[in-house]
């Protein structure tokens, strides 16, 4: 598939000037209280992202939306969650992109954290990519991209994002 590179900057160059405004307003949100995903594996999903990434894991109970399911919790900072569900039962199948799905998260860490995680990533054999020496992509045990990124938060690549 060819893609229009002069058209693709054209337009987003257009957008920025319709939509970017230099006076943003206050948003609505007060942050983002948790970013839910699905898990196959309740324990290895705990093993992963509390052992390995070193989340805590903050409550498990049972997810009112489906009976038998678990919902449960890791900090990732800054007052934000990380939650997953699993759905005993309902065979669902492997972790898929889709417009409109998730391409990746990304958690911020400090340098050092970065360099700590990379090395326990290294450890347990999980396959990773390094980009621009502060960003580090895997996937997670069902397959979810995750991005550990030594920027600061409102930051990234040099570029203020917020």
């Amino acid at each position: 598939m060819s893609i229009d590179q002069p058209a693709v900057e054209t337009a987003r160059e257009r957008i920025k000037a319709e939509r970017l405004r230099e006076h943003r307003p206050p948003s609505s949100a007060r942050g983002l209280h948790h970013f839910a995903l699905i898990s196959s594996d309740v324990e290895a999903t705990i093993a992963f992202y509390q052992d390995l990434l070193e989340f805590p894991l903050t409550e498990i109970f049972e997810n009112r939306d489906h009976r038998g399911s678990s919902h449960f919790f890791f900090d990732v900072g800054n007052g934000n969650l990380l939650a997953f569900f699993d759905f005993p039962g309902l065979d669902l199948g492997p972790y898929k992109e889709v417009l409109g799905g998730l391409h990746h998260i990304a958690i911020s860490v400090d340098p050092s954290t970065w360099e700590r995680l990379r090395g326990k990533l290294e450890a347990e054999g999980v396959p990773h990519r390094i980009e621009s020496g502060a960003s580090i992509y895997f996937r997670d045990p069902d397959g979810a991209r995750l991005e550990l990124l030594a920027d600061p938060l409102g930051e990234m690549y040099g570029f203020r994002v917020i």
